[in-house]
C-alpha cells in the first residue's frame, strides 16, 4: 500500500489525472498513518506520504541511512542520485523551509564556458543579454525543466507557477565570468561572484502572475558581500503582457529564448505567464563587495517577523500575506530607508501547557510570575522560533495559536497578566545519566573462555568501550541548555547566564578523540554488550544574547536572530546513553549495541568514533565447520 501510495503521488503530480482521483489519493492519504523512516537535518523522513509527512523535498540519498534507502523513489531519470523524501511541514523553521537541491552534478564534465553577447541598456540599472553556450550545456540548462522538481512555492499565495530551488557552484562560477566580462566597468565596479544558489520557476499560460514585489538582498556579514542585481536566465522565450515589468524602468512584452535579464534590486517588478507557450527561467542575484553598508537593526528585526510569520502560515494561511509585507517592506528600506509599514501589527498568542505568551518573531512576552523563571522564558522562546521537536511533534503543533492583530503592543500586559501559568519544565541532574562503571575484574577475558562467570559489567575492554562512549555522549549532553525526554522537556539554568538586561545561552564545546582498543573468540564482540540505557534529545544554539525588560507585570524578550554580528545556529539531535548489559552473553543476531543508535552526523572531528567491528558483522564467517 505504502509503495502504491509513494508512486501514485508522482504519477498525479504530473497534472493529467481527473479531479475525483486525485482527491480520492488525498483521502487515501490523510488516512495513512506513517513512522519516520530517516531523519536528515533534523527532519524526520517518510518514503511515502501520509496524513503526517505531506511536504516533499529531494535530498542526496547518500544522506539517507543505507538501511532504508533503496525505499525512497528516484523520480528523476537525469537526477537518480536525488531522493524523494516526505517531510511534516509542522516541523519546519526558518532553517528548513526552503528545499535547495543540489545540481552540481548536473553540471560536470560539460563545457561551461558562456558569454552575454548583444547588451542593451533598457532603463537605468535594466540590462539586457543573449546567453551563448555550448550546445551541451544549453542542452543541460534545458533538461532542468524536465527533472520533475518542482514544488508549490511557500509565498503560492503571491505567486504563480512552480518553482525549484538548487544549488550549483559550477554554473556559478561559469556566469560569474560572463558577467564579469559583459557588464559596464561602472556597474561592475566591486563585483564578486554570482550566487551559486537558482529558482528555477515555471510558469503555463493562465497562471496566475508573479506579483509586484522587490527581490530581498542577500547580505553576508562576515565576507562583507551583498546582492546589487537580480538576473533573469529565461530558457524559454514567448510573449506577455508584459512578460516582465521593471516598475519605472522596462517591460518586455517579448522574450527570447536564453535572453539574460539584469536589473537593480531597487525596482519593484511583477511577471506574468507567456501567452503561447511555458515560460521557465531562473532567477540568482550579483553579488557585491560591501564595504559601504551599514547594519541597521530595526531592517533585522523586521526580515525576523517575516521569517517567524512564514513559519507559523503553516499553522494559519492567513499570515502568509502578513510575512510577505513584512518581506517586501524589509526589501524596499534596504535601498531607501525603512518606510511606512502595515497600519496594523500582527501577533500571536500562544499557550503550551498552561503557559501563555505573545509573539511576533522578534518580541516574546510573558506574564511575570515567581513560577515562570527567566531562564524558562527564554527556553520556551527558542522552542517556538526554532520549532524544536518534543519527542517526535513538532513544538508549534503542540501549542493552541490564535492571530491577533492590533495598532501596537499596549494590549500585551493586561492580556498575558489574566492568563498566568505554572512552571512546564523539569529541572534534571545530568550526571545521573552517567553511572560510574563496576571496578574490572582482570580475570574475565571473553565470553567464550570465561564461560559460567562472565559478567561484561567487570570485564576491562567492555568498561573501556562504555567510557568512550559516555565522553561521546556527555560530549552533546552535558552543555545542552534543553533537553527533551520523550515529550517532556528539563531545563538546565547553568547554561542560561543573566547578566544585566541580557541572557546568554551557552552551547557546547569540544570533545577531546577517544580511542578502542581489541581477543575475542566469540561470536559476539565487545560493542554488543554496550547497549542503550535511554534516548536523549538535546537542542544547542548558537544565538546572540536574548534582550530582556520588565515592566507592567510583564517579561519583554527581544530575540535578533539576524544581527549581522552574530552566526545563529541550532541543533537538535537524540543522544544514546550506553550502559553495559548485565547479559552474559549478547547475541551478535540481536545486536542492540549502543554504536548502532549513534546518528553519524554527530560525529565529526571535534566528537570522533572510530570505525566499529559492528559494520564487519556480515562479512564475518562463524562457521566451525568450514575451518
Amino acid at each position: 500500500m505504502s509503495i502504491e501510495l509513494r508512486d501514485r503521488f508522482f504519477v498525479l503530480s504530473a497534472g493529467d489525472a481527473p479531479a475525483e482521483e486525485a482527491a480520492r489519493y488525498r483521502a487515501e492519504v490523510d488516512a495513512t498513518d506513517a513512522e519516520p523512516a530517516a531523519t536528515v537535518d533534523g527532519l524526520d523522513l517518510s518514503w511515502h506520504p501520509s496524513a503526517r509527512f505531506k511536504a516533499v523535498r529531494f535530498i542526496d540519498a547518500e544522506r539517507i541511512d543505507e538501511r532504508v534507502r533503496d525505499l525512497f523513489a528516484r523520480p528523476s531519470a537525469d537526477a537518480p542520485y536525488l531522493a524523494a523524501v516526505f517531510v511534516d511541514p509542522h516541523e519546519l523553521s526558518f532553517r528548513t523551509f526552503e528545499n535547495i537541491v543540489p545540481l552540481d552534478r548536473l553540471f560536470e564534465d560539460v563545457p561551461l564556458e558562456a558569454e552575454l553577447a548583444e547588451r542593451a541598456e533598457l532603463a537605468e540599472g535594466v540590462f539586457s543579454f543573449s546567453l551563448r553556450l555550448p550546445a551541451e550545456a544549453r542542452a543541460r540548462l534545458e533538461r532542468l525543466d524536465e527533472l520533475k522538481l518542482y514544488v508549490p512555492p511557500l509565498n503560492a499565495g503571491s505567486r504563480g507557477g512552480e518553482r525549484f530551488i538548487f544549488h550549483s557552484a559550477l554554473l556559478a562560477e561559469a556566469l560569474s565570468a560572463a558577467v564579469a566580462d559583459a557588464l559596464p566597468p561602472s556597474t561592475a565596479e566591486g563585483f564578486s561572484h554570482v550566487n551559486p544558489v537558482f529558482r528555477c520557476n515555471r510558469f503555463e499560460p493562465g497562471d496566475a502572475n508573479f506579483h509586484r514585489h522587490r527581490d530581498t538582498p542577500y547580505f553576508d556579514a562576515a565576507r562583507r558581500h551583498i546582492s546589487r542585481y537580480t538576473v533573469l536566465l529565461y530558457l524559454t522565450g514567448g510573449t506577455g503582457s508584459p512578460a516582465l515589468d521593471l516598475v519605472g524602468g522596462a517591460a518586455l512584452g517579448e522574450i527570447g529564448e536564453f535572453t539574460c535579464v539584469i536589473f537593480d534590486q531597487r525596482y519593484e517588478h511583477e511577471g506574468a505567464p507567456y501567452r503561447d507557450g511555458r515560460k521557465v527561467f531562473l532567477r540568482t542575484e550579483l553579488i557585491f563587495a560591501a564595504d559601504e553598508v551599514t547594519e541597521a537593526p530595526e531592517i533585522g528585526e523586521l526580515f525576523s517577523k517575516a521569517c517567524y510569520l512564514t513559519g507559523e502560515s503553516v499553522f494559519a494561511p492567513e499570515l502568509a500575506r502578513h510575512a510577505d509585507a513584512y518581506y517586501n517592506q524589509v526589501a524596499a528600506a534596504h535601498w531607501n530607508g525603512l518606510g511606512e509599514g502595515p497600519t496594523r501589527e500582527t501577533f500571536v498568542h500562544k499557550e503550551f501547557r498552561g503557559v501563555h505568551f505573545v509573539a511576533n518573531g522578534y518580541d516574546f512576552w510573558f506574564a511575570k510570575s515567581e513560577e515562570l523563571s527567566l531562564a524558562e522564558c527564554a527556553a520556551l522562546t527558542l522552542l517556538d522560533y526554532f520549532n524544536c521537536k518534543l519527542g517526535d511533534t513538532a513544538f508549534r503543533a503542540l501549542c493552541n495559536t490564535e492571530v491577533i492583530e492590533s495598532d501596537d503592543a499596549g494590549w500585551i500586559p493586561e492580556f498575558l497578566n489574566a492568563r498566568r501559568g505554572g512552571s512546564v519544565m523539569t529541572r534534571v541532574d545530568k550526571s545521573g545519566f552517567f553511572p560510574d562503571p563496576e571496578d574490572p575484574d582482570l580475570r574475565i577475558c571473553c565470553p567464550f573462555h570465561s564461560s559460567g562467570r562472565y559478567d561484561p559489567t567487570r570485564h576491562d575492554e567492555i568498561i573501556d568501550l562504555y567510557t568512550d562512549a559516555q565522553s561521546f555522549a556527555k560530549a552533546h549532553i552535558l552543555p545542552a541548555p534543553i533537553l527533551m525526554l520523550g515529550e517532556d522537556v528539563a531545563l538546565d539554568p547553568d547554561r542560561f547566564i543573566i547578566q544585566d538586561n541580557l541572557i546568554h545561552v551557552l552551547g557546547k564545546g569540544a570533545l577531546q578523540p577517544v580511542n578502542f582498543a581489541a581477543c575475542w573468540n566469540d561470536e559476539s564482540i565487545p560493542e554488543d554488550y554496550v547497549v542503550v540505557a535511554a534516548k536523549v534529545g538535546v537542542a544547542q544554539f548558537l544565538v546572540p544574547p536574548i534582550i530582556y525588560t520588565e515592566s507592567a507585570g510583564c517579561r519583554h524578550l527581544r530575540f535578533d536572530f539576524f544581527r549581522n554580528s552574530w552566526m545563529v545556529d541550532h541543533q537538535r539531535a537524540t543522544i544514546p546513553v550506553p550502559r553495559i548489559t548485565e547479559d552474559d552473553w549478547a547475541d551478535p543476531d540481536e545486536s542492540r549495541a549502543w554504536r548502532r543508535y549513534v546518528d553519524d552526523s554527530l560525529v565529526d572531528d571535534e566528537h570522533p568514533l572510530p570505525p566499529s567491528d559492528l559494520w564487519d558483522d556480515e562479512d564475518d564467517d562463524w562457521d566451525d565447520e568450514d575451518d
